[in-house]
Formats: C-alpha cells, sequence, structure tokens
C-alpha cells in the first residue's frame, strides 16, 4: 500500500516537473538571423500579453492558439528590422505605433481581413495592460489541484474495487445467507 502511494507521488511530480519546466521555456520562432535582434524579440514577446490568452506572454502563444498574437509577433519583427529597441517597441505598443506602421503587411492583412480594431490598436496603442507582466501561476496551480483530485479518486476507486473482491468479505457474506436460510427454515418447521 506504501508503496503504491509512494510510485503515485513520484509520478506526478515527475509529470508536473516535466509540465513545468516546458511551460518556463522559450517556446517562440523568429525569421530573425541576427542574435542581438534575436534576443531583442525574445524581450519584447515576452513582455507583453497574448491577445487571446492574456495569462500567457505573446511569446508562448503558438498559431493555432491565436492567429493576431502569431500576426503581431512578424509585427514586431518587422519593428525590430527597421531598427527599433526594445524600450521603444514596449513604449509604442502601449501608446501606438502612429501613422507610419499604416504600410506594414501586417497591417494590410488586417485591414484586408476587417480587423479594424487590431489596426487601431497598433496605431493608437493597446494600453498599459497590454505590457503587464503576464501571470500563468492560477493555470498552473489549477492543473495541479485537478491532477492531484484526479490521483485522488483513482485511489478511491482502486481501494473500493479491492474492497469487493475481498474473499474474506465474500465468505463472511455467504455465512451470514446460510444463517438466514437456517432461521427461515427454523420458523417454516414451527408453523408447520
Amino acid at each position: 500500500m506504501f508503496k503504491n502511494s509512494m510510485r503515485i507521488l513520484l509520478f506526478t511530480f515527475i509529470l508536473f516537473d516535466f509540465n513545468v519546466s516546458n511551460l518556463s521555456a522559450q517556446t517562440t520562432t523568429t525569421n530573425l538571423k541576427d542574435e542581438t535582434k534575436i534576443q531583442t524579440f525574445l524581450k519584447v514577446t515576452e513582455q507583453i500579453r497574448c491577445i487571446c490568452l492574456p495569462s500567457l506572454p505573446i511569446q508562448s502563444c503558438s498559431f493555432n492558439m491565436c492567429s493576431a498574437s502569431s500576426y503581431l509577433k512578424n509585427f514586431i519583427e518587422n519593428r525590430i528590422n527597421e531598427g527599433m529597441g526594445e524600450k521603444e517597441i514596449l513604449e509604442k505598443m502601449e501608446n501606438g505605433f502612429g501613422d507610419s506602421v499604416r504600410t506594414d503587411p501586417i497591417v494590410l492583412h488586417f485591414l484586408e481581413n476587417g480587423n479594424e480594431g487590431m489596426v487601431n490598436s497598433i496605431l493608437f496603442g493597446f494600453g498599459p495592460n497590454i505590457l503587464a507582466k503576464p501571470d500563468g501561476t492560477w493555470i498552473n496551480t489549477t492543473l495541479l489541484f485537478i491532477g492531484i483530485l484526479g490521483l485522488f479518486f483513482i485511489y478511491r476507486y482502486a481501494n473500493k474495487k479491492s474492497k469487493t473482491f475481498n474473499p474474506k468479505e465474500n465468505l463472511a457474506n455467504k455465512e451470514s445467507v446460510d444463517s438466514i436460510k437456517q432461521r427461515i427454515r427454523d420458523l417454516e418447521s414451527k408453523e408447520s
């Protein structure tokens, strides 16, 4: 019993440790080739929230989860290629890039697809919340809680299952059934 509990606990720890290490890794791709530009890109994208999942940095958003964030990453790459630095990009993400970016391919793409809200946010700024430090703690805590709760129910199910197949209890139940049958026979014989 103790060994099984320790195995489950060890498995949970390894599983949780593996997931946390994956969440903390830098998981974005870029078309930039210069190392300083790549570092600027990584610093900027870890300080901006994902448009679709604000608890994640835009760096962790994939195209499958949020296409708007994917296009914004390309927009950030374009700004870095134009020579903008980390602080300037972050400041302009908050307060707006102005009309100078209207001809950017990403802005034109948003306009062609009717996403004027995104274009306005790029031109006039996303506001101070776009730069807030993303915090995935509640997501990790919720996943851990669900995992522990799942393991608890598995443990209860396994214990309940082992009790139903206990041969000693089945023998005790058989004896009590036999004693009840005997009582019924005794009562029937008294009535006759």
